[in-house]
């Protein structure tokens, strides 16, 4: 089986981990060209012969099967764009764009050129949560009244004058673009689109930013049933992120990949526990095993000619999510989160 050739772009703290990952399907993969981090020694990353190339022509390239978007978030629709027309399937790191209109964008691309675009929303793949997905849309835990998804982690300065673009809303650094996506993502993903969003945002931890780092909004599902959201970068030491899910049969809950609670009376919790690792107080300390399970989707998905796991659609829904409750801090009022 000849195996899939795979381009990143952006060998930052993300990209190196994406490396790491494919270096571990190795049987399956091919790291054919590289981007960025010029000081990363490829050969501690597993892929000494790979080419060193420019972004530009990265994206320019026509023999690359599969093309990984590791750079800056606000560039991530344009490079995903670039790469598709090239003739590339994708993946995007999260978030797949920072406003709706470029994810549309995204989409739209991916559909004119018969590409697919996957998102990385490794969370899903754990086998907890596909337990608790399949689970609650079966009906099988009850009806879902509320759903809670809290992030208290800490980032210090230096991680925001590591890459400048951390420190500016406008360029997706704020706390819930940047660190709470997954579990907002995972929250829509196990109890369904949400209808209407109210929040609030400051920055509270970090003097000079251009972003915020804490932001709370409460959410409205399509189903009627309520969420909360909390992120936030301003807490010391930080803690995992928590997923709490309230149904009319009993509680669940989530402290990153570990279930914490499970009052579910007749049904047993997930027979299966995740290994992912929590980067509350450090982003490098989630480790590799969730992109190496979003990575073996993604390469299955190539070589059956199927979607992915998680899709260019998957990716604009939680960006219509994100959106919203920005746009009802700005305003301070209900603001619909479908549109």
């Amino acid at each position: 089986m000849a195996r899939t050739r795979v381009g990143i772009l952006g060998l930052g703290s993300v990209g190196r981990t994406h490396a790491k990952a494919l270096a571990r399907l190795a049987d399956q993969a091919e790291l054919v060209a590289v981007s960025g981090g010029a000081s990363t020694d490829l050969t501690e990353l597993g892929w000494p012969d790979a080419e060193r190339t420019s972004h530009d022509a990265l994206l320019e390239r026509s023999d690359l099967d599969l093309v990984a978007i590791c750079g800056p978030s606000a560039l991530h629709a344009e490079q995903a764009i670039r790469a598709l027309k090239a003739g590339s399937d994708v993946v995007v790191e999260k978030p797949l764009a920072l406003t709706v209109k470029d994810a549309k964008a995204v989409a739209a691309t991916a559909k004119e050129t018969g590409r697919q675009v996957s998102v990385v929303s490794q969370r899903r793949l754990e086998p907890q949560n596909q337990y608790l997905k399949v689970k609650l849309d079966a009906g099988e835990l009850g009806t879902p009244i509320l759903g809670e998804a809290f992030l208290h982690w800490h980032r210090d300065d230096a991680y925001y004058a590591h890459a400048p673009w951390r420190s500016k809303q406008n360029e997706g650094g704020g706390s819930l673009f940047n660190q709470a996506v997954h579990n907002v993502d995972l929250l829509t993903w196990l109890l369904g689109p949400v209808a209407e969003v109210t929040a609030q945002y400051g920055t509270l931890g970090h003097a000079g930013l251009d972003t915020e780092d804490t932001t709370v909004a409460t959410l409205r599902f399509a189903s009627n049933a309520l969420g909360v959201v909390v992120s936030t970068t301003a807490t010391k030491p930080g803690d995992p992120a928590r997923l709490v899910v309230y149904t009319s049969k009993g509680t669940i809950e989530l402290a990153n990949a570990e279930v914490t609670r499970w009052d579910i009376p007749g049904v047993p919790p997930p027979p299966t526990p995740s290994t992912a690792k929590s980067g509350a107080s450090d982003p490098a300390a989630i480790g590799v095993i969730g992109h190496e399970t979003q990575w073996r989707d993604v390469l299955a998905a190539f070589r059956d000619g199927r979607p992915p796991a998680v899709t260019a659609e998957a990716g604009l829904a939680t960006v219509r999510l994100l959106c919203a409750i920005y746009e009802a801090a700005d305003s301070g009022r209900a603001t619909p989160a479908g549109g």
